[in-house]
């Protein structure tokens, strides 16, 4: 047992804290806390959005501005003129009010606006031309005139379902996704204005003509007019019919874990459609899914001890009263200065203890457990390992006697408190998984250990391998081939009508991640023929497609893979299509350049672009195909000209 120093708090968890304001005013609508983790994200977002300096502290008008522009016109009204008067693409555009990702269009000067393939082609394109807009707004009008009552219960409801939840809620900075679903009864409301603008119209048109004949005029010019201009511009961006993507990437985190596994998910992206996969249709009912974002609450620690589906209860120890709210809700780091790192059972059992040795005091006079190291270890046992299937009989002679790691946060939150505690008492007896799109801090350190087998990473006491050691990313290669080879099913990403922002932006990348990884892995374990098949089975099931310059860069390094593999053509047609998406970006941005619209330019596509017409360049000369090289060295030879003066040249 560990019985260093006490140390004295100052603010122990679970304690009521008084907050101060400061920069009091009136109308207050920017905020955000020191004990929130975003909070120097969301301070540096004000003062770039109202362009404000490091040491200058908001007044009344810069929050009438940023209520304004920000609340107001970015997060309301943008999303009204979407529905009504048409919008580029479906990518988040919180926070540039002149880009074409996320803005508004009518589509009537988009001709003159230089705008890249990309986006004119692409399925949430819906210029509607103003026309939803102005019929409402003859429609209004009409209303107020003849029923004025009536015109203002519908406006009333168009300003408590709109405006007025603006007002209320005060949204700090970026969200986590775009928030035009909060103001759906808003649009409803204004839609109401749309019907009644028929009716204005034919009013209109039987003082000119028959009324017979202008009932029936107006009604047929508005239905070409609205509804059939909404349906053949906005169908194809919202028809879900031959999408499969969070069925078939849920199917694919699953069955990337081995037997009996526990699976570490984040967010709701992954959560809901693997619960979904896994609850209604009993898709690999024996790996017990833990949700990271649920696991502080003490009902879900106590749910996930107990049997679920096909899953024996979790290796949670801890007994109810010693993790409830209120107990345990943090536990803060006190250097005890201990040499070595120590066994993480025994560190565990130091931060549960009820000895009043294991505890620090605080100013308040109560007393709490503390971590007294960041330094943990498991003692590896290789024929348990072995015999629970954790790898192949084969691999044994690559296990460490130990895994030795160092927390890295300052605190244990509960969840943490849960992970360490099945951790320290699981033995090797089930798998532990992450899943690929876990952020690195839910991951507790582990990540020197943490072999991709898939969509997930699984957690493997190797011992540390000079050929990987500097690798963004270990695999298991054979077990990773065969999940994703053999076992993996692809959403009908190639074929589907619609891809949604989640899919394209989230899913897509992963997958070419995915798939560049495996190669690369397959590659350095010795197996090249296996990483050619790797590459084709990407190629033959996912579509050819660059959504953002990240993408493009992914798909850059999975060309280059296939050049590596010497197949020449395969390379050659990825870069091809990375070549038309990044001209198509630089051009737009020359042309913003131009015209002095520095808002619309994005500095970082430019500077990133370049390097990849560079690095395509030498890809492809290496391998003999002069003739390509020269033209994309050509081109960033002229993009480097044209983009000079962003680098004082």
């Amino acid at each position: 047992m560990l019985y260093p120093a006490w140390r004295t708090w100052d603010n122990p968890a679970g304690e009521k804290i008084d907050y101060v304001y400061d920069h009091t005013t009136l109308m207050p609508r920017m905020w955000s806390t020191e004990s929130d983790p975003y909070f120097a994200q969301n301070s540096q977002f004000y003062k770039q959005w109202l362009r404000m300096g490091d040491s200058q502290s908001p007044a009344f008008t810069d929050n009438l501005k940023w209520m304004f522009s920000w609340q107001i016109y970015q997060m309301y009204a943008r999303y009204f003129l979407w529905n009504f008067v048409g919008r580029y693409n479906d990518i988040d555009g919180q926070q540039n009010t002149a880009d074409y990702n996320g803005n508004w269009t009518s589509g009537l000067f988009d001709g003159s606006k230089h705008l890249p393939k990309a986006v004119l082609q692409g399925p949430n394109y819906t210029p509607l031309y103003a026309l939803p807009l102005a019929l409402g707004l003859i429609g209004c009008i009409y209303h107020f005139k003849r029923k004025k009552r009536d015109a203002l219960v519908i406006a009333l409801l168009f300003f408590f379902t709109g405006i007025a939840i603006v007002l209320y809620v005060n949204q700090n900075a970026i969200q986590p996704r775009e928030r035009d679903y909060s103001y759906v009864v808003s649009f409803y409301a204004f839609a109401i204005w749309i019907g009644l603008g028929v009716i204005a119209l034919a009013e209109i048109a039987r003082q000119k003509i028959n009324a017979r004949i202008a009932a029936i005029g107006s009604f047929a010019i508005c239905m070409l007019a609205v509804p059939v201009l909404l349906a053949n511009k906005e169908w194809k961006g919202h028809d879900r019919s031959t999408k499969l993507t969070p069925h078939d990437m849920a199917y694919d985190f699953l069955n990337s874990c081995p037997k009996n596994a526990i699976l570490f998910t984040y967010g709701d992206n992954d959560t809901y459609s693997l619960w979904y996969d896994q609850e209604v249709e009993g898709i690999r009912p024996d790996v017990r899914i833990i949700c990271l974002s649920l696991f502080s609450g003490d009902w879900y620690i106590h749910q996930m001890q107990g049997k679920m589906n096909q899953s024996a209860p979790l290796p949670i120890t801890l007994p109810f009263d010693k993790y409830k709210e209120g107990t345990r809700d943090i536990i803060y780091y006190n250097d005890a200065k201990i040499a070595g790192a120590v066994e993480l059972k025994e560190v565990f059992d130091f931060i549960t203890s009820d000895d009043a040795r294991t505890k620090a005091s605080y100013q308040d006079g109560s007393n709490q457990n503390y971590l007294p190291t960041k330094n943990f270890k498991l003692t590896v046992n290789a024929d348990d390992v072995v015999k629970n299937g954790v790898i192949a009989p084969q691999q044994k002679d690559k296990l460490a006697n130990t895994m030795e790691w160092k927390y890295p946060s300052n605190y244990v939150t509960k969840d943490n408190l849960a992970m360490l505690d099945i951790l320290a008492h699981n033995n090797w007896q089930r798998p532990v998984c992450f899943t690929a799109t876990m952020p690195s801090s839910g991951m507790m350190g582990l990540q020197q250990y943490l072999y991709k087998e898939g969509f997930v990473y699984h957690l493997i006491p190797f011992k540390s391998d000079s050929a990987t050691a500097n690798a963004p990313t270990k695999t298991n290669s054979l077990v990773m081939y065969d999940n994703v080879v053999n076992k993996f099913k692809f959403g009908n990403f190639k074929h589907a009508r619609l891809l949604d922002n989640v899919s394209v932006t989230q899913f897509y990348p992963n997958m070419v991640a995915t798939f560049h990884e495996l190669a690369e892995g397959l590659i350095t374990d010795g197996h090249p023929d296996l990483a050619l098949k790797a590459v084709h089975k990407f190629d033959r099931e996912m579509p050819d497609i660059n959504p953002d310059i990240d993408t493009a860069t992914q798909k850059f390094f999975l060309a280059q893979t296939a050049y590596k593999l010497d197949d020449l053509k395969l390379g050659a047609r990825y870069m091809k299509s990375i070549d038309d998406f990044i001209t198509g970006q630089l051009d737009y941005n020359y042309a913003m350049l131009k015209d002095n619209n520095n808002e619309a330019m994005d500095p970082r596509t430019i500077q990133i672009g370049m390097e990849l017409l560079n690095g395509m360049s030498d890809t492809t000369k290496n391998k003999h195909q002069q003739q390509f090289s020269d033209l994309l060295q050509a081109q960033l030879k002229d993009y480097e000209n044209k983009f000079a003066v962003l680098e004082g040249k």
